[in-house]
């Protein structure tokens, strides 16, 4: 009798193993977590204020081998934790960041298999991943798939751009309902996708998604090392599933060992203003190394040689009667980088490889990054530039020829260090969906995603090269920004968008400005390019026609592109357009000057999604604010409480800002300059021409 209490007790003991729940909250209690396994089967919910913000959702990842690490798992361990701190950054968007959150680790067990799902739960979101430790049960740790869901609802709205695409992240973005997230409808709303028929349907993180219950959230991923890059793809009914990029094998993470995946982040807010103020995507990354130091690292503001070829087509950067990077034209440049006190200055074309028909397909003839082309003195240049203060903003643009690269990389870098450059702008254009070349083991090639763990190990190859030799990247064509730039402070900053250089050879549209906030810039800097003058009648037919495209145009506002300096952050921010061109408008270039680009606070003044938005900034060298304000392609009228000013302080604000007549298409160049008395009692009203904005530049008096 004994004995079959004994074992009706297991049995019993065995099948409450396999259910269990818990709950976790955020330190302020707004957000609540709950973990469940149900039967087996693990998953997640998430509120906010008795919101739904995320319906019960699957977890789980499954291994090569037949190893379904997503059922049949029983409870093993819950623990819970809480932390509270504040760091510094090296440089960013604010001078100390709080790290406050509550943790939640839960270990499940199934056939001496083990899994640990941890969480941590912060004021302002959710960050999850997948822990799979060393053991004998488990022989290949390869993931074939993983079944990580966003359970959300079908009349929720995002606004996306589409993933395994040919061009990474470089399109305009889409505002649907969930379920409607597909190449078949962004070709029916933006660009025509239809013969890019690689992939599945699919959106890019961050993922910006607004609630039918008015909560806003942002999917993407933090501390991306060793794995595969996250897309979300729609399952119908408002779920939302977590789909890695392959190898060309099929497999989606290639795994010697141990199984760490990055965070899967979840920001959480109840208006677009509060997404903003978001830091969760850093507190999930780790310092650096106690023994490596950054203090070499610097941000700053550069020129450069670029402009002429992609925006105005007056050169070229292959050799040419009107080469760009040719010695002469560099010193000139240099020379009014250096009077107008810049930090740097980025020279395309300098080396051997390019030729017209170089883009941008991944063939022909791979770049050299040592030699340089007969009429650039890289010798003088670099004597020069140093005797100006000024440092070269190298570049490397591979084109996508990775191995070609990585068999140059210590070789090049060794050169740029020799020759003072401190800063390079790496490219990997190559406008082909799943078309990154590599050689197989049998001498033939393979064609891997851009956004594949092959590509992920590559770019973390070519920061740690660059540590090693004091230099800062400013990454194009990149991997999403997922917080590394933490661990990493010289992956100063990245692309990752479509970004100003679109709007030299096509356009972006008016309203792209404002999509950017809310979207691509959640994720971190982004090397946008801003600063563009010559809106209208800039662009010649071909180098050396004399004749200009009428149709070329920038639509934008010169107060605009000065607010973009605020409202975009990045540590290096560019001054993209050409000397002759600033020079029209050296009042307004006043601005670039002066604005800083490492803050001490940022404050949301007013937002409203794809629409406006106006952010003010404190310089963490002063007591001056910045502010920046910026419209889609209505006009506005719009009155910013200063508030946040110091008390009993008045303050002699500078103001660069849209005309009456101003308008991003007939009068995109027309500007004002007023300088009023303000303290933190002032409310300021300020007009936004239809695609315009302003800035401006507020002066504690002493």
């Amino acid at each position: 009798m004994k004995f079959i209490t004994l074992f009706f007790a297991i049995i019993l003991l065995s099948c409450s193993n396999n259910n269990y729940k818990t709950e976790i909250s955020s330190p302020d209690k707004k957000i609540k977590l709950k973990f469940e396994l149900i039967n087996g089967k693990p998953s997640y919910s998430i509120i906010k204020l008795n919101k739904s913000v995320i319906s019960n959702s699957s977890l789980g990842l499954i291994l090569k081998e037949d190893i379904d690490l997503s059922q049949k798992f029983y409870f093993l361990d819950s623990k819970k934790s809480n932390f509270n701190e504040s760091w510094s950054p090296l440089m960013g968007e604010f001078k100390s960041i709080e790290n406050n959150h509550n943790k939640l680790k839960v270990t499940l067990s199934q056939n001496k298999k083990i899994l640990t799902i941890e969480f941590k739960v912060f004021n302002d979101g959710i960050g999850f991943r997948y822990l799979v430790p060393n053991q004998e049960s488990i022989k290949n740790y390869d993931i074939i798939n993983e079944i990580t869901q966003f359970n959300i609802s079908k009349n929720d709205s995002a606004w996306w751009v589409p993933a395994f695409s040919y061009r990474r992240y470089e399109f305009l973005y889409a505002n649907t309902k969930i379920d409607e997230i597909s190449k078949k409808k962004f070709s029916e709303l933006v660009e025509d996708l239809s013969y890019d028929t690689l992939g599945i349907n699919a959106a890019q993180t961050p993922l910006t998604i607004k609630k039918e219950n008015g909560i806003y959230i942002s999917i993407h991923e933090a501390n991306l090392i060793n794995f595969s890059s996250m897309t979300i793809a729609p399952k119908g009914e408002g779920v939302l599933e977590a789909e890695l990029y392959p190898w060309s094998d099929g497999t989606k993470v290639k795994s010697e060992k141990n199984i760490k995946s990055p965070w899967r982040t979840i920001q959480i807010a109840d208006n677009s203003s509060e997404l903003l103020m978001s830091n969760l995507i850093l507190n999930l990354n780790d310092d650096p190394q106690k023994n490596k130091d950054y203090s070499w690292v610097k941000p700053g503001k550069y020129m450069g040689i670029w402009w002429e070829m992609i925006g105005t087509n007056e050169s070229t950067w292959w050799p040419s009667k009107h080469h760009g990077a040719n010695t002469k034209k560099v010193i000139e440049y240099i020379d009014f980088a250096s009077k107008h006190n810049f930090e740097g200055l980025l020279v395309e074309g300098w080396n051997e490889g390019w030729y017209p028909e170089w883009c941008c397909t991944g063939n022909g003839i791979p770049f050299s990054f040592t030699k340089s082309l007969d009429d650039f003195n890289f010798d003088r240049i670099s004597k020069y530039s140093k005797d100006k203060e000024i440092s070269i903003v190298g570049h490397h643009e591979t084109g996508g020829q990775i191995e070609n690269y990585e068999n140059q990389l210590e070789e090049a870098f060794k050169l740029y260090q020799k020759m003072g450059v401190k800063y390079i702008k790496t490219g990997y254009v190559n406008d082909v969906s799943k078309n990154i070349k590599r050689s197989g083991e049998n001498g033939g090639i393979i064609r891997e995603w851009h956004h594949g763990q092959y590509m992920i190990n590559h770019f973390h190859k070519v920061i740690e090269m660059a540590a090693k030799y004091k230099l800062s990247i400013i990454k194009h064509e990149p991997i999403k920004d997922t917080g590394l730039r933490r661990t990493y402070p010289n992956f100063i900053s990245r692309e990752g968008a479509k970004g100003q250089e679109f709007n030299g050879f096509s356009s972006n549209g008016v309203n792209h400005a404002t999509d950017l906030p809310f979207t691509r810039l959640l994720s971190g800097p982004m090397d946008y390019t801003p600063g563009i003058f010559q809106l209208n009648n800039f662009r010649y037919t071909n180098p050396g026609s004399g004749k200009i495209d009428k149709n070329a145009i920038v639509p934008s506002t010169i107060a605009k592109e000065l607010a973009l300096y605020v409202v975009y952050y990045s540590p290096m921010q560019m001054a993209a357009d050409l000397p002759s061109h600033y020079k029209k408008h050296l009042e307004a270039f006043e601005f670039i000057k002066n604005v800083p680009v490492n803050w001490e606070n940022k404050i949301i003044i007013n937002s409203k999604i794809s629409e406006y938005l106006t952010i003010a900034r404190k310089d963490i060298d002063s007591d001056n604010w910045y502010i920046g304000s910026i419209t889609d392609e209505k006009s506005r009228s719009l009155k910013l409480r200063l508030d946040f000013l110091d008390d009993n302080s008045n303050y002699s604000a500078k103001i660069y800002k849209d005309s009456e007549k101003t308008h991003w298409k007939n009068n995109p160049m027309e500007y004002e300059i007023e300088t009023v008395n303000l303290n933190n009692k002032s409310e300021l009203e300020v007009y936004l021409a239809p695609g315009g904005g302003v800035a401006i530049e507020l002066i504690k008096n002493n």
